[in-house]
């Protein structure tokens, strides 16, 4: 029980309680159903490319590359879409596959050539957020003149409930969707955003991964020590490749309902910083930036405890440009904290191990 209650997963969960609560004391849409439905599709959208991001810090690395990858992709699929006509089911795959490619491609220059994952990265978000203004000519790319996929986008942007609706009112309870910018969706109860759905399926599955399958188990050890790791034979070059493939696949993911979401790319703008709300999310929720340490729950409430502040910072009137700041603060504390848990852990190490002295020996065998 005491290790239950010690873990960082649950001190994040009872700092969201505490949160919650204050968020309701002072303002009181803190809780109701048009907030809390904002807040699940905001935790959805940004939990699942922070996921992905989890599993890059948990191998030692990171990506800074991100939030360029998705206005690289938002754009080149609002062109297939608005301007090719291409039918939607060829132009999301294909736009799938380009983040893939380019995880692919940031896991050979670190693994093959041998470069530091912050300079791959970093090179990589400005590039790709170059190119993205370059086929653009720095002009939005919208999807207003896209012909077919408004079934797709409304299902990913709107919300699963339980009943089923008419002209704008509830009948009969049942399996439905509710497409985004219907009221009675935003209002009625027994509905989750699709985003968050989505998370919850792509976190399942992911946890299986990282803590029930031998390729979790490489993960940490790569990020533990990477030359360890590979004289126990572990494909190290393989692990941390795939660990970038998954973070490209999974920010698709998330760049396609950011894109839907907004309906319309704007190249310099789009997802900008994305890549700091990812590894804010993974701090606050566990990962250590050494690597070797992380779990997909701690990603989660991470996440939810990254949009919440955010949205308490908004209800609370607050100035908006404070939010890097508070984004700024959350990660310097989620640093330290980790590294006052990694110097509390040697020290009672070495406290534990260091031999006891020996009892003084009597007076009559010390005069023998």
């Amino acid at each position: 029980m005491k290790k239950i209650f010690a873990t960082k997963e649950t001190g994040i969960f009872l700092l969201l309680i505490v949160l919650c609560v204050l968020g309701q004391v002072f303002n009181h849409q803190f809780l109701s159903p048009v907030n809390l439905s904002n807040l699940f599709n905001q935790v959805g959208m940004y939990g699942i490319f922070s996921i992905g991001m989890g599993l890059v810090i948990i191998t030692g690395g990171i990506d800074l590359s991100v939030g360029s990858v998705m206005a690289l992709q938002g754009v080149l699929l609002g062109m297939m879409l608005s301007d090719k006509h291409w039918p939607w089911f060829v132009a999301i795959p294909l736009s799938i596959l380009l983040c893939v490619m380019l995880g692919l491609f940031n896991g050979f220059l670190i693994t093959k050539v041998r470069l530091q994952p912050f300079i791959v990265t970093l090179c990589g978000l400005l590039f790709y957020r170059g190119v993205a203004r370059f086929v653009t000519d720095d002009q939005t790319k919208g999807f207003g003149d896209a012909v077919g996929f408004e079934g797709i986008q409304n299902f990913l942007t709107g919300k699963i409930g339980f009943f089923s609706i008419d002209n704008g009112k509830i009948l009969t309870k049942g399996f439905g969707v509710v497409p985004p910018g219907d009221t009675v969706g935003l209002s009625a109860p027994y509905t989750l955003p699709v985003s968050f759905l989505l998370l919850l399926v792509i976190a399942g599955m992911m946890w299986t991964l990282l803590h029930r399958s031998v390729y979790g188990r490489y993960l940490f050890a790569v990020g533990r020590n990477e030359d360890a790791a590979r004289y126990s034979g572990i494909n190290t070059r393989a692990v941390i490749s795939s660990a970038y493939v998954l973070l490209g696949f999974l920010t698709a993911i998330s760049g396609i309902l950011f894109a839907f979401y907004t309906n319309s790319v704007q190249p310099s703008g789009h997802a900008q910083s994305y890549e700091l709300y990812g590894v804010a999310a993974a701090v606050l929720g566990g990962c250590s930036l050494r690597g070797g340490e992380g779990s997909i729950l701690g990603i989660i409430f991470g996440t939810i405890l990254l949009i919440v502040l955010q949205n308490l910072v908004n209800l609370l009137g607050i100035p908006s440009s404070l939010n890097f700041a508070v984004m700024g603060a959350v990660i310097l504390l989620g640093v330290l904290a980790d590294g006052l848990l990694k110097n509390r852990k040697p020290r009672a190490v070495s406290v534990a191990s260091e031999p006891t002295t020996p009892a003084p020996v009597s007076g009559a065998s010390a005069s023998s």
